[in-house]
């Protein structure tokens, strides 16, 4: 598969990439089939094709079965359901592109610039954030959601990603690297004020209570989903496994589940393969299954809006490891 990395830098551990993943063991790997015995139940349904020529995030294997990946959201689904927007490269950019749910078909360029990293949809429809890599530094924005390029910049100088808005848009959360630390921040959309929380990267804000749920590293290296009150300073672990790293936390539209990224382990004879698959648990942290298994990694998952499936980004499918968006249904 050709390897073709626009940006690539390193964010506490995790690897930051937009381009095509470069499969390390591939060799040993078969990514061919669509899915495997353990995922028996689920219905894999291919969205894009080749030609749409989808972000794969980077997934980094090292030594000591260590992995780290791209933990920032590069899909996410219009507010009306009916579109899915994902990050694509062409031309030597980075860009979102929509497609429709409901036909086979093109897909139209959402962003004009040059490196997008990560987005999200208002609550409302109406617009899209964003955080772009430029010149060493990655900065947000804000652009109509349904036409026109001319984005509004919301924060500069600094390395912000993960945009995320509260579900009564007077908030965009992000994560901020400072030196080797990440910690989560907000912009007030009403007065311009920024103000930061704590540590942890890929926020996502909870509709019920001023609360988000985010991923954090502990001392071990290992990523957990961590409960954070920022009305009360109540800060509760939920999600957390002396031997995996959890991340992407997405909430379904009910609020009652949680989505998100963990490490796993494939083991045939001598042979080891750590990848990476998606998870599932109640809002506090019971009741957490793994739902795939295949050895390809399946990345950045989100829900549809009525909560009856999940999209993701996986090479599975592809004798040549190419990546595309595919839908599983959420049988919970």
């Amino acid at each position: 598969m050709t390897n073709r990395n626009i940006k690539k830098f390193v964010l506490t551990g995790l690897w930051i990439a937009v381009g095509f993943a470069t499969n390390l063991h591939a060799q040993q790997v078969d990514y061919s089939v669509v899915s495997v015995p353990e995922e028996s139940g689920n219905q894999f349904i291919q969205i894009t094709s080749d030609a749409d020529r989808l972000c794969m995030p980077i997934v980094k294997r090292s030594g000591n079965n260590r992995i780290s990946w791209l933990s920032n959201r590069i899909l996410d689904v219009s507010t009306d359901g009916k579109r899915i927007a994902y990050l694509s490269s062409r031309n030597n950019t980075t860009n979102i592109f929509i497609k429709d749910l409901s036909r086979q078909g093109s897909s139209i360029q959402r962003t004009n610039r040059s490196a997008v990293l990560d987005f999200s949809y208002s609550p409302d429809g109406k617009y899209v954030c964003f955080s772009e890599t430029r010149g060493g530094t990655n900065q947000i924005f804000q652009t109509d959601a349904n036409e026109g390029y001319v984005c509004r910049q919301i924060t500069s100088g600094s390395q912000d990603y993960s945009p995320i808005y509260s579900s009564d848009m007077k908030q965009i959360f992000f994560a901020r690297q400072e030196m080797k630390s990440v910690s989560i921040w907000s912009y007030n959309v009403q007065n311009n004020f920024l103000s930061t929380f704590t540590a942890g990267m890929n926020p996502c804000p909870l509709k019920q209570e001023q609360a988000f749920i985010c991923a954090r590293q502990n001392a071990a290296g290992n990523s957990e989903l961590w409960k954070i009150n920022y009305q009360t300073g109540t800060e509760e672990c939920i999600i957390s496994d002396p031997q995996r790293s959890f991340t992407s936390p997405v909430i379904s539209p009910d609020g009652k589940w949680l989505l998100f990224v963990g490490s796993s382990k494939i083991t045939s004879g001598s042979f080891t393969y750590m990848n990476t698959d998606i998870f599932v648990a109640r809002l506090d942290g019971t009741n957490m299954a793994q739902l795939t298994y295949h050895a390809a990694d399946d990345l950045s998952p989100v829900w549809s809006r009525n909560g009856r499936y999940i999209y993701f980004v996986s090479q599975r499918g592809s004798a040549t490891g190419t990546a595309n968006i595919w839908r599983m249904n959420f049988n919970y």
